[in-house]
């Protein structure tokens, strides 16, 4: 990944609201936007060269949506692309109809078209908006954006600093790689991996942050495959000793303690690591006690240490302190001595052991699914999609899914609807008990992901490294 001067001309490195009016209604708090889908013509720093971008209001990412746990929200979606699409809302334990998955929940939103999501908020968190019909190329053209929801005593402000990554596969002409879009090799291999790493749309931006005193960091992976780690330095961005490849490679001793507060959005016993991985999808909130002593965000995932940010002191205005440290998570650990257990072995990709699969009915070889379908990834033995139910829970009942990354490669795992209890590993050697709706599956793991069955509906779950979940890695859990 390399570092790009200003992507996004018309990008902003801070976000600002842009909701229209809000209104009360029986009683409960209405947060009203709108978004918009559409090409747009932004530009590579002075060069008048249109990229071939999609975004939300025409801005990357997408306007942070903000609200109170408690509100409603609602956002009118205007379709103005070329392409059917449609928004999931994720991390949100959602009502099954607005969940945003075409074909499966709703109806795909077709070009012109318009389309209301309406939904309670019912947990506080840093969840994201994103695309989810051909993600694998709509994402990845920038069709996602933040959404933060306070808890009632919480308070925004200065102290609370949004940082949403992606990593972008540009070519040589400085434009997203469009002929990438269903590479075979990208999609039975880790993913379509990106060379260009920004930050809130603009590469090595200069963040705002408060001179001193305590402040919180959420971070949001965005990107379609890459696994992002991220540290965080006391050394001025600049200033860091050459490595003998020419990359910067900063000092460990420079690397501030990192607390980790939130995951997913779920309040978390907090703990101490020196540096954070995000699957795609994954969030994580950080408190740092000293904001005087935050410098530069390193992200150091391929062995050499790229400054992806720096931080910039300024005048704090807010007189009272955001409360940072949770320690509550949604609902606890349940009991799994009745659980119902689900088994979901996972297999295929490139250096794999899977040589064929039942697809719409028929048992087939692998490379004839790989060159006929594009399908290169199984659930138990048959290429998953929105058809492919994987398992049917009362609702109430407590569930254990047992998964099986039998491959040679990690996939970010996310449940939509629900949120589970797993026996994490991605915070060193040692595990750490998390609720979490993205888990970062490693090669040959196995792990159980543990929920109460309390929302009812068609709930996807799949691989959010895109290009797997397109190529068959996702399946449907239904509650009723």
């Amino acid at each position: 990944m390399s570092s790009r001067r200003n992507f996004l001309q018309q990008s902003i490195a801070c976000f600002s609201l842009s909701a229209i009016p809000t209104g009360l209604m029986a009683g409960e708090k209405v947060r009203h936007y709108q978004l918009t889908a559409e090409p747009t013509p932004n530009f590579f720093d002075d060069k008048p060269v249109p990229t071939n971008l999609w975004l939300y209001n025409r801005q990357s990412p997408g306007p942070l949506i903000s609200a109170t746990k408690g509100d409603i929200l609602d956002v009118e979606f205007i379709n103005n692309l070329k392409q059917p699409t449609t928004i999931h809302w994720h991390g949100i334990r959602n009502i099954n109809e607005m969940d945003g998955v075409p074909d499966l929940t709703q109806a795909a939103v077709e070009p012109g078209e318009r389309f209301r999501y309406r939904f309670p908020l019912n947990d506080a968190g840093t969840f994201w908006y994103h695309a989810h019909n051909k993600a694998w190329e709509q994402v990845a053209r920038g069709l996602y954006g933040p959404l933060i929801v306070w808890d009632s005593d919480e308070i925004s402000g200065d102290r609370d600093v949004l940082i949403v990554a992606d990593d972008w596969l540009i070519n040589e002409e400085e434009q997203i790689d469009a002929t990438s879009f269903g590479s075979l090799g990208h999609w039975s291999h880790g993913g379509r991996l990106g060379n260009a790493l920004s930050i809130n749309g603009k590469f090595a931006p200069s963040l705002p942050i408060p001179s001193a005193g305590p402040v919180r960091l959420r971070l949001i992976n965005t990107a379609n495959a890459r696994v992002l780690t991220f540290a965080l330095s006391s050394a001025a961005s600049g200033n860091m000793p050459e490595d003998q490849s020419g990359d910067q490679a900063g000092d460990p001793s420079d690397n501030l303690v990192l607390r980790v507060i939130n995951i997913d959005g779920s309040p978390c016993a907090p703990f101490d690591v020196d540096r954070v991985t995000l699957g795609p999808a994954q969030r994580v909130d950080l408190e740092i006690s000293d904001a005087s002593q935050l410098k530069t965000l390193l992200e150091i995932s391929t062995g050499q240490t790229l400054e992806a940010a720096s931080f910039k002191s300024i005048a704090t205005v807010q007189t009272e302190q955001t409360r940072l440290t949770e320690s509550r998570p949604y609902y606890p650990q349940p009991n799994t001595t009745n659980a119902k257990l689900v088994d979901i072995h996972m297999q295929g990709g490139a250096m794999g052991n899977l040589s064929s699969a039942i697809f719409e009915g028929e048992m087939r070889g692998l490379r004839d699914l790989a060159v006929n379908e594009q399908k290169l990834w199984a659930f138990n033995g048959n290429i998953g999609g929105y058809d492919h139910i994987l398992a049917e829970i009362n609702l109430g009942e407590v569930v254990v899914v047992r998964v099986w990354n039998d491959s040679a490669w990690p996939h970010s795992m996310h449940l939509h609807g629900q949120h589970f209890w797993v026996n994490s590993r991605e915070f060193g050697t040692e595990q750490r008990p998390l609720l979490r709706d993205t888990y970062l599956l490693q090669p040959r793991e196995k792990a159980d992901l543990v929920f109460v069955a309390d929302n009812p509906g068609m709930w996807l779950f799949h691989c959010h490294m895109l290009e797997h979940h397109a190529s068959g890695m996702g399946g449907v859990i239904a509650v009723s």
